[in-house]
């Protein structure tokens, strides 16, 4: 039997760390707010739109792996 990985995106800590509220970072990064609010709050998911992650990884000044982080489950 597989195993599915998780991930949880870091998209909250990121947007601290700059001090933006998710709003800001929808209207900076161009991703809508229910996308950047669905992965804000998701304790795990399996698929986001690379689209997104690209646009936000852009925002952030990071590489795409650097939003990501493994759920343990």
């Amino acid at each position: 039997m597989s195993r599915t990985e998780l991930v949880r995106l870091r998209i909250r800590e990121f947007a601290a760390r700059e001090g933006w509220t998710l709003k800001e970072l929808s209207e900076r990064s161009g991703v809508s707010y229910s996308t950047i609010k669905t992965y804000a709050v998701s304790q795990g998911m399996m698929m986001a739109d690379i689209g997104a992650l690209r646009k936000l990884a852009r925002t952030f000044d990071v590489l795409i792996e650097d939003l990501l982080e493994d759920v343990k489950e």
